[in-house]
């Protein structure tokens, strides 16, 4: 695949930094990013997000290295969790974990390890949003920065839902309906 340059495009890109309000919604961007690139640079947005079951299932190359590691990455960082979390629980094993991504291995210990959920998450986002700075390589205005601007900003959007709050209302909701519906659980209380 040709790389493209898209100085307008990225030039015009406000800075962000973690932690950011979003100066625009992903969405938006996402809008911007489909009239100004090339179409076979816009057709891989679809891959530029943090959905699980996207990062699982993406395992044939998509004509960009950037998001081929992305996702590689995505993948590493949910199964290494995922075999963290069964063994937990003495559940059986999804499988061994990936060591393809040795740095997302160690982000999903690190997290899993964490006592607080939601500094779990951030810290999985802060690392994904490293990762991202240390992936685009050294074209700036190269396609592989728009893919991390929109990312970027993804995360940017997810860091402004974190309310532990809601969070533990939600997690308390769950939990009484778990206690109250699975027959096991109430003839123990």
């Amino acid at each position: 695949m040709i790389s493209r340059n898209y100085y307008y495009l990225i030039a015009s890109l406000p800075y962000i930094n973690y932690g950011d309000k979003p100066p625009m919604s992903s969405e938006e961007f996402r809008e911007t990013c489909i009239s100004e690139l090339a179409s076979g640079d816009a057709s891989l947005l679809q891959y530029c997000c943090y959905d699980p079951k996207l990062a699982i299932e993406t395992v044939e190359p998509t004509g960009s290295d950037f998001i081929d590691f992305h996702m590689l990455r995505e993948r590493n960082v949910i199964l290494n969790l995922a075999f963290l979390r069964a063994a937990k629980l003495g559940r059986p094993s999804p499988g061994e974990p990936p060591h393809d991504v040795p740095r997302a291995e160690a982000v999903a210990k690190s997290a899993f390890e964490m006592d607080d959920p939601l500094q779990a998450m951030i810290s999985i986002d802060r690392a994904r949003w490293g990762a991202l700075d240390d992936m685009v390589g050294i074209n700036y205005f190269g396609v592989n920065n728009v893919y991390a601007y929109l990312l970027k900003l993804q995360l940017l959007e997810r860091r402004l839902h974190y309310d532990t709050g809601k969070g533990f209302a939600v997690y308390r909701e769950i939990y009484d309906i778990i206690i109250n519906t699975i027959p096991r659980f109430k003839e123990e209380r």
